[in-house]
C-alpha cells in the first residue's frame, strides 16, 4: 500500500498551525533582547540569558518525539495531542513575558514558553512524514515555510504596527517594558492557539496499523539486536562517555585556570554533561536493559549518515541565524541609528523598524518557499539549499554597508531566501532517511544541530565582541554571514543514504 497524495487544501490545513507558532517565535526572537534591556541586561549578557530558549529545545524536542511516536489517541491521533497542550501552555506564557516585573523572571518566562513553543513544534515536522508520500514532502516541507514566513510578518511587525498607526506607546519609563511591545504579545497569544485549534480539528492522522502497511513506511533492511549488538552498543556508549566525559573535566579545568569568561563554561559544562548521560545510559543498558533514557542516549549515536552530514550544515547555518537574532537590534540601534540608551526615542525606533525588517525577511521567505521546489526539481535540494545560503550570507554582509534604514531591507531579502530554505530543504532531504518507526523522536533529534549551534553561539559570541571587538555588535553579524556562506558550501556534502530500521 502507498499514502493517498492529499490535496493542496488537505496540505494547507495541516500546516496552518505553523502559522501560530511562528508568531509566539517571531514576538520572541524580535522582542526577547528589547525585553531583557529594558530590564537591565547588559549588551555582552545578552547572548547567555537566550540560552534559555536553545537548551530547552534541546531538552524538550527529542522527548517529545520519542512519546509522539508511542501515543495513540483515538479522537486526537499521534501528533496533534502535543500541539494543543503546547499551544495552551505557549499562549499563557506569551501573555506573562512583557509583564516581568524584573530579568529573571524574564529569562524564567522565557523558559517556559520556549518549552511550550516546542511542544507544539517539534511533531509538525514528524506530521509531514506520517502523513504525506515522499513525492509531497518537499511541497509539505514548503507549505510550513509558508506559515512560518506569514505568520512571522505579522509577528515581527506587531509593535510597529501598534505604535506608529495605532499611536500606542513604544517607550516607558525604565525597567517597564512599552505597551505597544504587551498589545503585541496578546495579540501573539491569540493567534498562536486559534491556528494550532484550526490543525487540530482539520487534520487526520492514519493509525498505527495503517502507517505499518504502508511501502514507505518499510525500511529497506533491519539491524536486529542480539547479544553480541547489545554489548557493541554498551561499549559504544561508554567509549563515547568516557571521550566527552575527560574532555568535559579538562576544557573546564582549563577555563578555570584561565579565569576566562562566564559563557564559555556553558559550553564546557554541556561536553562534560553529555558524556555522564552517556556513562549512566551504558550502565542502565548493561545492568537494567533497554528503556526510554536508554534508547533515546543510545541512537543519538546511530543516526543516519544523511543526519550527520545535514547536522555539520545546520551548525554553520543555525549560528549565524542566532547570531543575527541576538544582536540586529543592538546593531542597528548602535551603527544606523546611533543610540544605545533603551529609554531614547532614537533607540526604540531603531528596535521598532528592526522588527520591520524582520518581517520584511519572513515575507520574502514566504514568498519564495513554493519557488524552491521548483528550483529543487530543475536543479537538485543540495544546489537549491547552497544558492539560498549563500544568498543569506550575502545579506548579513551587507548591513555593515548599509547606513540608511530602508536600504537595509535589501539585506532582508537575501536572508528570507535563506529562512524560506533553511526552514524547508534539510527537513525534505531528512524525511527519507530517517527510520519510519522514529521519525518523530529523530527529528527532535535534529533539532540537536539547531541549538548546539546556538549554545555555542551564546557562548563565545558574548566573549569575542567584549574581547576583540569593543563590543560593537555589527561585528557579530559579520560573523553570522560568513557562517552561513561556509553552510552553503558544505551543503555539498550530503548525500541520501538507505533507511535502517533498528528493533528495540
Amino acid at each position: 500500500m502507498n499514502k493517498r497524495k492529499l490535496s493542496f487544501w488537505e496540505i494547507w490545513n495541516m500546516s496552518f498551525g505553523f502559522l501560530g507558532i511562528q508568531f509566539g517565535f517571531a514576538l520572541q526572537n524580535a522582542n526577547t533582547s528589547r525585553i531583557f534591556e529594558t530590564l537591565g541586561a547588559k549588551v555582552d549578557e545578552l547572548a547567555v540569558f537566550w540560552l534559555a530558549a536553545p537548551i530547552t529545545g534541546l531538552l524538550v524536542q527529542p522527548i517529545i518525539g520519542y512519546f509522539s511516536d508511542r501515543t495513540w489517541h483515538s479522537k486526537l491521533g499521534r501528533r496533534r495531542p502535543y500541539f494543543l497542550v503546547g499551544a495552551i501552555l505557549s499562549s499563557i506564557a506569551l501573555c506573562i513575558m512583557p509583564n516581568s516585573p524584573t530579568l529573571w523572571v524574564a529569562i524564567g518566562t522565557l523558559w517556559i514558553m520556549d518549552s511550550s513553543i516546542n511542544i507544539s513544534m517539534e511533531p509538525f515536522r514528524a506530521f509531514v512524514g506520517d502523513n504525506l508520500p515522499e513525492s509531497q514532502r518537499t511541497k509539505g516541507f514548503a507549505m510550513q515555510s509558508f506559515f512560518i514566513g506569514l505568520g512571522a510578518v505579522v509577528g515581527s511587525a506587531l509593535p510597529y504596527i501598534f505604535s506608529n498607526w495605532l499611536g500606542i506607546s513604544n517607550t516607558a519609563e525604565g525597567g517597564v517594558i512599552p505597551d505597544s511591545v504587551k498589545w503585541s504579545f496578546y495579540i501573539g497569544a491569540i493567534v498562536f492557539l486559534l491556528a494550532v485549534l484550526w490543525t487540530v480539528f482539520n487534520s487526520k492522522e492514519y493509525s498505527p496499523d495503517e502507517l505499518e502497511a504502508f511501502e514507505d513506511h518499510k525500511p529497506e533492511f533491519t539491524v536486529e539486536i542480539t547479544p553480541k549488538e547489545n554489548v557493541n552498543r554498551i561499549a559504544k556508549l561508554m567509549r563515547a562517555g568516557t571521550i566527552m566525559t575527560v574532555f568535559g573535566v579538562i576544557l573546564n579545568a582549563f577555563l578555570i585556570y584561565l579565569m576566562l569568561d562566564k559563557e564559555l563554561y556553558i559550553l564546557s559544562g554541556g561536553i562534560l554533561l553529555v558524556g555522564v548521560l552517556f556513562l549512566i545510559a551504558a550502565w542502565f543498558r548493561k545492568l537494567k536493559g533497554i528503556n526510554g533514557f536508554v534508547t533515546i542516549m543510545t541512537d543519538l549515536l546511530y543516526m543516519p549518515s544523511t543526519m550527520k552530514q545535514l547536522a555539520v550544515v545546520q551548525f554553520f547555518s543555525w549560528f549565524a541565524l542566532f547570531s543575527m537574532w541576538i544582536y540586529t537590534t543592538q546593531a542597528v540601534t548602535s551603527y544606523v541609528y546611533g543610540s544605545t540608551d533603551p529609554t531614547s526615542q532614537l533607540y526604540n525606533d531603531g528596535a521598532d523598524w528592526v522588527t520591520v525588517l524582520f518581517a520584511v525577511y519572513n515575507g520574502v521567505a514566504a514568498l519564495v518557499a513554493f519557488l524552491l521546489p521548483v528550483l529543487a526539481k530543475l536543479t537538485s535540494r543540495k544546489i537549491t539549499h547552497l544558492i539560498s545560503l549563500v544568498l543569506g550570507g550575502l545579506g548579513l554582509l551587507s548591513i555593515t554597508i548599509f547606513k540608511t534604514p530602508e536600504l537595509l531591507i535589501i539585506s532582508m531579502v537575501g536572508i528570507g531566501i535563506a529562512w524560506a530554505s533553511i526552514l524547508s530543504m534539510p527537513y525534505a532531504m531528512l524525511a527519507g532517511a530517517l527510520p519510519p518507526r522514529k521519525m518523530g523522536y529523530y527529528m527532535g533529534v535534529f533539532n540537536f544541530f539547531i541549538v548546539i549551534p546556538q549554545i555555542v553561539a551564546a557562548s563565545i559570541l558574548g566573549f569575542l565582541l567584549n574581547t576583540f571587538f569593543g563590543n560593537e555588535t555589527i561585528y557579530a553579524l559579520i560573523i553570522g554571514g560568513i557562517s552561513m556562506i561556509v553552510s552553503g558550501f558544505l551543503t555539498l556534502i550530503v548525500s541520501d543514504r538507505a533507511t535502517i530500521e533498528i528493533n528495540e
